[in-house]
């Protein structure tokens, strides 16, 4: 009779023996393939792969001045599994200049797994950053006795100017979500942070190469393996040409020394930024070498916020540099004309009033930017807005979408990391703020002339001024002109337009050329140069008022667009229409004529600071 309990344990003996072999398959398979520890750490044991790193790329102004270049550093490594058990770690603290708590503080940071996900006994693990020459020198003469260390060569960044840190940038030192979302980086390594090291790190960093050091029983270096044939080169991080003109960017940040504020100014047929100044700033060195974190730290809590950079996050009324906006878009509308007139009886009055200063009335459009009138432009955004047989939330809508076509409203894109958008509301955040209730053009007013809700920053101002510059279109403004072996993207060439005729950009150019002949910028009225302006004077709820300005020149050849705006510096034509008139002389003349050297040099001078409401410390 057939025994089936005995042909059930068969198979379940055979079951379990298949089980046991895949088990033993699979482990296999995951030592020697899936799994690399033990063979890096059989590997690790003869060889050692030592990174070499690339030069970082250079930067260069827009006339060739070497602006960020590299200099020799030094950082000690070790690999923890090849020190010896009779490690002199006093003759090695001496050697450094460390106390053996900085020592031994140092050693558990390398070993953090939050600090340095990376680590392992196995590979090589930074110790100290940025070995002084000296000490360099010192540990060179005894590292045959701490077996286990060798000095890793690396690059720094140094600077021929101490200006322009809010364009430059700088590099730090990787943290664990750098490593986590590149797999180019290892703990130790170094990564752009603000500025142009930031938005171009790929670019700038290159590629790593490896050479592979044979080592003897001892772990000491024996020699390249192979005679180096393994090796593989580094490849050098591509140079880039700025836009910038430092010489231009060097003399605006002295004009807004003792200030607080900025200064953008764009070559209009390009959209190249040629100075980007932000005030107060800070000299790019201090965060180069050991003491980077202490200095960083220090302008942290610097009162006036140095890192902050102003012209590209600061948002602010644009006060009156709004108007032009305003004239194209009634005119693109037929709200007005060019001889449509407008009362002014010391302002806007209908039911509430805003003042304006004194000047002829009734007045059109022209006279209206020169005079930077508000009656005329609150006139104008009145019956626009309140539009019959439309609503003021459609029209407004309508409205909106013009400001934004201008650059207002969204980040323009300039390749600069931390760009403000500013502001610009839309018809349902009016619907929420008046909960519900019926609201109009005169609920609002104040938007029509820069104040209100909207903002911007004064890289939006210049950027308008460009376009009106231009005649009716832009290019995305860029502070890299070209980079090494590579192009531009896209977006900084290819024109913008708004849907405004041509014919209105002319009305309002001829405007602002008033304003500079006889009206609120005649201070920016140059020996030689044709300037058109427009003054903005911004109210500020919490001091003094903003001053602003931005201008265009030569008026038929546009070569340069400017804004300037001065926190608690009064009237437009106190401080942004010198500062600016200043910048676009020295542009175009390369020097400042002897009539104006007062101006030069009460600006120079001059401190705003004072009025700004910010505690000295």
């Amino acid at each position: 009779m057939k025994d089936y309990s005995l042909n059930k344990r068969k198979y379940i003996i055979g079951g379990f023996i298949t089980l046991l072999v895949l088990i033993y398959v699979v482990r296999l398979f995951n030592l020697q393939v899936a799994d690399d520890r033990y063979k890096q750490n059989a590997m690790s044991n003869a060889f050692l792969r030592r990174v070499i790193y690339p030069a970082r790329g250079l930067m260069y102004d827009r006339n060739g001045r070497l602006l960020v270049f590299n200099q020799p550093a030094y950082d000690v490594m070790l690999i923890p599994k090849d020190i010896g058990k009779d490690f002199d770690t006093l003759a090695l603290c001496e050697t450094l200049g460390l106390t053996i708590d900085d020592f031994h503080q140092k050693w558990a940071e390398m070993k953090d797994p939050r600090r340095n996900p990376g680590y392992s006994s196995y590979t090589p693990q930074k110790l100290i950053s940025h070995l002084s020459q000296e000490d360099y020198g010192r540990l060179q003469e005894k590292l045959y006795m701490f077996p286990g260390f060798f000095v890793q060569k690396r690059t720094v960044r140094q600077y021929s100017s101490p200006a322009a840190a809010n364009i430059l940038g700088n590099i730090r030192e990787v943290s664990a979500k750098d490593v986590e979302k590149d797999d180019y980086y290892r703990a130790g390594d170094y990564t752009g942070d603000l500025g142009i090291e930031k938005s171009y790190e790929t670019v700038l960093r290159g590629q790593k190469g490896v050479e592979i050091l044979m080592k003897d029983a001892h772990g000491r270096i024996k020699g390249r393996y192979e005679n180096g044939i393994h090796d593989e080169a580094p490849i050098s991080g591509q140079n880039l040409t700025l836009s910038i003109d430092m010489d231009l960017q060097e003399y605006g940040e002295r004009l807004m020394a003792g200030k607080i504020g900025a200064i953008v100014a764009i070559e209009p047929k390009t959209g190249e930024v040629l100075c980007l100044v932000t005030s107060p700033n800070y000299d790019p060195s201090l965060l180069v070498g050991k003491q980077r974190g202490r200095n960083y730290a220090e302008l942290v809590r610097n009162p006036y916020k140095p890192l902050y950079d102003r012209a590209i996050q600061g948002a602010y009324p644009p006060g009156s540099t709004f108007k032009p906006t305003q004239g194209l878009i009634f005119l693109q509308e037929g709200v007005v004309t060019t001889s449509t007139v407008y009362p002014c009886y010391r302002g806007y009055v209908n039911g509430l009033r805003v003042g304006c200063h004194a000047h002829g009335s009734p007045i059109p459009l022209k006279p209206a930017l020169g005079t930077s009138c508000n009656a005329y432009f609150c006139w104008g955004f009145k019956n626009m807005i309140d539009k019959r047989g439309s609503t003021p939330s459609k029209q407004f809508e309508k409205w909106k979408n013009y400001i934004v076509e201008m650059g207002y409203g969204y980040k323009l894109g300039i390749d600069l990391p931390s760009e403000s958008r500013g502001f610009i509301p839309n018809s349902e955040f009016y619907s929420s703020s008046f909960r519900g209730a019926n609201w109009s053009g005169n609920s609002i007013i104040s938007v029509s002339i820069g104040q209100g809700e909207v903002l911007a920053t004064p890289l939006q101002i210049a950027n308008l001024c460009a376009t009106i510059a231009n005649r009716g279109w832009f290019y995305t403004p860029h502070v890299v002109k070209s980079i090494q072996g590579g192009a531009l993207d896209s977006i900084y060439t290819a024109r913008r337009a708004p849907h405004i005729k041509r014919e209105y950009y002319n009305d309002v150019a001829e405007g602002m050329r008033m304003a500079v002949l006889g009206g609120t910028c005649r201070g920016a009225n140059l020996p030689g140069i044709e300037v058109a302006g427009k003054t903005g004077t911004a109210q500020n709820p919490h001091g003094k008022d903003h001053s602003a300005f931005m201008g265009f020149a030569p008026y038929n050849d546009p070569k340069i667009a400017v804004a300037v705006y001065v926190e608690n510096a009064g009237f437009g034509a106190a401080y942004g229409v010198p500062i600016g008139s200043l910048i676009m002389e020295k542009y175009l003349n390369g020097e400042i004529s002897e009539g104006r050297k007062h101006v030069e040099e009460r600006m120079l001078n001059s401190n705003t600071i004072v009025s700004s409401g910010v505690k000295k410390h």
